[in-house]
């Protein structure tokens, strides 16, 4: 997955491209009316003190999230959308989501009262970019890495971020016509998924080429790594001297799952204002190096990454890589609090691990939603399984990566439904 075309929430705009026609207002507004009745249901309230509670390591019941992902487009197609201008379909998809997350799903997703709305920003590359093939739709790709040799790591240089305030504050105002006594207006840019740069490392020089590399060329390796954690670190800077970053402790999606509602953030000397690093929930993975031993991941991925964690008030790590293998490593992330447990790591061992010290972030097996009919007995069984295994641990089960829900939406809300019955047992 290109996790920065997914999840980067910054895009350009042309300001031209932000128009919202009366009728589109209309109907944006009637849909804006319904995410704030539900968002200001007492049982939102509840779940968000659910999560406060589960990220201080609280005893609480297992909190369940379920995101469809590319699965919401088998929910709410393009037919259903009634909005005829682009932005107004892209802000209906959003409220429709909220509404169903609130009134269908039956998970513990907090609905907010908010309209967040991103900068019109452009990043640059690295000075180098992958040439891809295929990939249409969704579906696989190959591509051609374009640091073929380390002779030309010169040429690399760190990403830049231009921000239109032109066009951005114009989006606010739209935003503010259209939502402003409804729903609050946020100005909120996601300037990335994850910071372990892993995603970043296979692009410019290839999946089996970093494998080599640990042979072949391991100084090389470890300056091309030394020279995308400064670039991490500049744009870190970047943002917090340029007032871009937002706090990420109420009702926010952070790491790989589940929320970031949080009274230990931000930090105790925050002004008000001005938002750090360390005031928010930091993150970092490395799915691609999967088949790097504990050993190699120490010595080539981490130490780069450890630099990074340092600068947040609490850290995320993993994703879809097993870290039963590496914990010795992954350990010793500063302030470390939320920890994924993947579908192909050691459930037992984790449990083990992590106990009431760390958030096991569980990451149920997505196929389990993408045939055209829920198998519920096996759903039922194995999330029982993890719920005896994960007793006296701080569990949450979160479902994602679902890259179909076999155009069949009650999967997922039969899911959610399962789980939050056996949750509620617990």
């Amino acid at each position: 997955m290109n996790h920065t075309a997914v999840f980067l929430a910054t895009a350009t705009m042309d300001t031209g491209d932000i128009v919202i026609s009366k009728r589109d207002r209309e109907r944006l507004r009637r849909l804006a009316a319904g995410v704030a009745r539900v968002a200001a249901r007492p049982c939102e309230a509840v779940k968000r003190d659910l999560w406060r509670r589960h990220n201080r390591l609280e005893p609480t019941r297992p909190l369940v999230f379920c995101d469809p992902e590319n699965g919401w487009t088998e929910i709410i197609p393009d037919s259903l959308l009634e909005c005829e201008g682009a932005l107004a379909r892209t802000w209906e998809m959003r409220l429709r989501k909220e509404i169903f997350w609130g009134e269908s799903m039956g998970d513990d997703r907090v609905v907010p009262a908010s309209f967040p709305i991103s900068h019109v920003a452009e990043e640059s590359d690295w000075g180098m970019h992958e040439r891809k093939t295929s990939g249409g739709q969704g579906g696989s790709y190959v591509w051609e890495a374009p640091l073929k040799s380390y002779d030309d790591i010169e040429k690399l240089h760190y990403p830049v971020i231009r921000i239109d305030h032109h066009a951005t504050q114009k989006l606010i105002a739209a935003a503010n016509d259209v939502f402003g006594d409804l729903l609050a207006v946020e100005v909120r840019s996601q300037w990335w998924w994850s910071l372990g740069m892993t995603w970043a490392l296979v692009n410019l020089r290839g999946l089996e080429q970093i494998i080599w590399d640990t042979y072949d060329h391991p100084e090389d390796l470890h300056r091309l790594m030394g020279f995308l954690r400064d670039g991490t670190l500049a744009k870190l800077d970047f943002l917090e001297m340029n007032g871009l970053l937002s706090l990420n402790n109420d009702a926010h999606y952070v790491g790989s799952g589940g929320f970031g509602v949080s009274d230990e953030l931000p930090s105790r000397d925050f002004d008000g204002k001005h938002v750090r690093a360390r005031d928010i929930w930091g993150f970092c993975e490395s799915q691609e190096t999967i088949t790097f031993s504990p050993e190699m991941f120490g010595e080539f991925i981490f130490p780069y990454q450890l630099p990074i964690l340092e600068r947040f008030g609490l850290n995320c790590y993993g994703c879809c890589e097993p870290l039963d293998k590496r914990w010795p490593v992954i350990k010793n992330t500063p302030r470390l609090r939320r920890v994924s447990v993947s579908p192909w790591a050691d459930w037992e061992k984790m449990a083990g691990t992590l106990g009431e010290e760390y958030i096991y972030s569980l990451k149920p097996h997505p196929t389990d939603l993408a045939v055209p009919v829920l198998n519920e007995d096996r759903v039922r069984r194995d999330l029982r399984r993890v719920m005896e295994i994960t007793r006296g641990c701080r569990l949450e089960i979160i479902m994602k990566d679902n890259h179909t829900i076999g155009n069949n939406p009650r999967n997922v809300t039969r899911w959610c439904q399962i789980a939050r019955e056996l949750a509620e047992k617990m």
